[in-house]
């Protein structure tokens, strides 16, 4: 029975192998590249969303707040006021998204890059950001 047990936890350990195995080649092979994506501009100012959107806080006395409460894994965004229109950053490269807006917290920038829409949400791919005049 022991040897019986042996063969079946070894036969389980490759399948569950296997499956590991296809599900990294599947997230190495995916593409990035989605249809309706368009290059754009946006001007705006990075804001925490948690703030932002529960109380209505940003700007510059708001700012302390805003970089705790994305380095606690609060989302930033990018809030375009002539537009009224929020845009999340979204990560492409597998990586933080918050990383590219955290030196520019409640500043105002312009950042070019690929928005994209889904279910009511605006997102962009970074692909560069600086600080606005």
């Amino acid at each position: 029975m022991v040897g019986g047990m042996n063969i079946t936890l070894t036969a389980a350990f490759l399948v569950l192998g296997i499956m590991g195995a296809g599900a990294g080649l599947a997230w190495q092979k995916h593409s990035h590249e989605h249809p309706g994506e368009k290059g754009t501009l946006i001007t705006g100012l990075v804001v925490d969303i948690a703030c932002f959107v529960s109380h209505a806080s940003s700007g510059p006395k708001h700012a302390k707040c805003a970089e705790t409460c994305a380095r606690a894994g609060n989302p930033l965004a990018i809030y375009d006021e002539a537009a009224k229109t929020l845009y999340l950053p979204v990560s492409v490269d597998h990586k933080n998204p918050n990383a590219k807006l955290m030196e520019f917290i409640e500043k105002k920038v312009k950042v070019s890059g690929r928005v994209m829409e889904k279910a009511g949400l605006k997102g962009i791919a970074i692909e560069k950001v600086e600080a606005a005049p």
